[in-house]
């Protein structure tokens, strides 16, 4: 886009004159209703404005949203702008949030998947089984159903296996610009029991061993019996 001119490459029509209150209430709207983040480029391209006078008005909501009397803030995540809650007031939400319905979260078995990958990445399947040491085909295929990684490619070694990287919407999820604003991975897990998540998986055992597991006992089972039969009596 021209700055000077307003038009777009290949596109004839021309900026559209809007006083500076009116554009500025518009652009706020346009990032309030709108779910994923929107560039600076985007929003001018569908206002047919100026992309400068844009990014003029999406400073000025930054710091007009940073002011303390908001409880929402406008800032650039995944190389758009979207509106969220600030992180101060977290805590409050979540406790509101918890009165009107029962908390969803990934299980623990999927952050320790996901937090490996967005470290790690790329990174292959059997890779993350090595660190985690048990099985992780099930959690994988929910990340990847949640549009939170995706796969990148195969790794060039024998049997070719599959690398895995996270996506926009992980961005997206943890309010994060880019994957230099990863946080430590104590704050990953507790962001991502905020954050993320529509139905919690079971977590797997903590004790298991790689690649063994260990049923449990079945009624009338002889390790049930031998079990029993340990204990010792009490008698009156």
């Amino acid at each position: 886009m021209d700055p000077e001119t307003g038009l777009l490459p290949g596109l004839e029509t021309p900026s559209i004159e809007l006083p500076d209150a009116q554009l500025r209430a518009v652009v706020e709207a346009v990032i309030y209703v709108t779910d994923e983040p929107l560039s600076a480029d985007q929003i001018a391209t569908a206002l047919h404005q100026p992309a400068a006078r844009i990014g003029q008005v999406l400073e000025e909501l930054t710091a007009e949203y940073n002011k303390p009397e908001h409880g929402l803030t406008i800032r650039e995540v995944a190389g758009g702008y979207k509106m969220s809650t600030k992180p101060e007031h977290h805590e409050a939400i979540r406790a509101f949030v918890k009165n009107l319905k029962p908390p969803l979260k990934l299980s623990l078995a999927a952050l320790e998947t996901l937090a490996l990958i967005a470290y790690k990445q790329p990174i292959t399947a059997p890779e993350v089984m090595d660190v985690r040491g048990v099985q992780g085909a099930g959690v994988i295929k929910t990340l990847i159903d949640r549009k939170l990684i995706a796969t990148a490619g195969r790794k060039t070694v024998l049997g070719k296996p599959i690398l895995y990287k996270t996506t926009k919407e992980f961005l997206v999820q943890f309010g994060l610009k880019d994957l230099s604003e990863l946080p430590t991975l104590k704050e990953f897990e507790e962001l991502g029991r905020l954050s993320v998540g529509d139905e919690e998986m079971a977590p797997e055992p903590s004790a298991e061993l790689p690649g063994v597991e260990t049923p449990a006992p079945v009624a009338g089972s002889s390790d049930q019996v031998a079990a029993e039969q340990a204990e010792p009596s009490v008698t009156e």
